[in-house]
């Protein structure tokens, strides 16, 4: 197994586990708290699952190799938005608070570096 197939499997966990564990399951009640402090409490719960759902479709387009370069700036895109978004409106409710960005940033780093290092190494 490759360090690429490692981290792959890694970044696609990371997906899983907040879309089908946090948000779907709701089991961290704060996913949906954050949803309902941005878009209202009247649409929260069925936003968040489908957050959920859409975290768990990207585990699929991960795993399935196809537009792999797309996927991943697709990652970076939405976790950065959604990021910068939730530390303008609701950094009180994240983990790490504004802290979180910290985070966001080594994730999206790491998406970036399995996916597009190859570029850069002319392998």
């Amino acid at each position: 197994m490759t360090i690429k197939n490692i981290l792959t499997f890694a970044i696609a966990m990371v997906w899983f586990v907040n879309g089908f564990f946090c948000k779907i399951l709701n089991l961290v009640p704060r996913h949906e708290l954050i949803v309902s402090q941005i878009l209202g409490e009247t649409y929260a719960t069925i936003a968040t699952k489908a957050i959920g759902i859409s975290e768990v479709f990207m585990v699929i387009w991960i795993f399935s190799g196809i537009k792999s370069r797309w996927c991943a700036l697709f990652q970076i895109a939405i976790v950065l938005i959604m990021n910068i978004i939730e530390f303008i409106l609701v950094p009180d409710l994240l983990l790490f608070g504004r802290a979180n960005a910290v985070v966001a940033i080594f994730f999206v780093s790491v998406v970036f570096i399995n996916e597009f290092a190859s570029i850069f190494t002319n392998k």
